[in-house]
């Protein structure tokens, strides 16, 4: 039976571990869009709500990585 329980565990944790990787892949994404077409405003405003995703209780309640930080390395692999 505990192993049941150490199953449900991962399998919430690698749902969590997926909704910030793909908030990540959609920074990244919203990025290149800016870079490419700057004058649209759809890569800005993917990117803001990602930004605001990596600063909620939503994020903490996921995950113990600070948002911030994580936001941080991102915006410097754009100025690298």
């Amino acid at each position: 039976m505990q192993n049941c329980i150490y199953d449900d565990v991962k399998n919430w944790e690698n749902l969590a571990n997926a909704i910030i990787l793909q908030a990540v892949t959609d920074w990244r994404e919203a990025i290149k869009n800016i870079k490419k077409y700057p004058l649209k405003i759809k890569g800005y405003s993917e990117k803001l709500k990602c930004e605001k995703f990596f600063r909620s209780m939503w994020f903490e309640c996921l995950t113990k990585i600070d948002g911030k930080l994580l936001l941080e390395k991102l915006r410097n692999e754009v100025t690298e």
